[in-house]
C-alpha cells in the first residue's frame, strides 16, 4: 500500500467561498482561491439561512415571556386532580 498525494480542493470539485463566509475559521487558501475545508458547496448552505457550519455567525435566540394569569393558573391545577 502506498501513500498517495493529497489532492487539491480544486481537483476534487470544492466551489470557492461567498462573501458571507468571510471571517470563518473553516477556510483554506489554495492557489489564491479560498475553500471551505468542511463542505464541498458552501453557497448551498447559507441558501436557507445561516450556515450550520459557520464560526464567525451564531443564530439569534429571541425569548418570549407569557404572563400567565394566576387565578386561572390555581384553577387548572385545583381541576386536575377531580377526575
Amino acid at each position: 500500500m502506498q501513500k498517495q498525494d493529497a489532492k487539491s480542493y480544486s481537483e476534487r470539485n470544492f466551489k470557492s467561498v461567498i462573501d458571507k463566509c468571510t471571517g470563518c475559521e473553516r477556510i483554506v487558501e489554495e492557489s489564491g482561491v479560498q475553500f471551505c475545508k468542511t463542505f464541498m458547496s458552501p453557497e448551498s448552505k447559507w441558501r436557507i439561512g445561516i450556515c450550520n457550519f459557520a464560526t464567525h455567525a451564531k443564530p439569534e435566540i429571541n425569548v418570549v415571556t407569557i404572563r400567565v394569569n394566576p387565578l386561572k393558573a390555581a384553577k387548572r391545577a385545583s381541576g386536575k386532580g377531580k377526575k
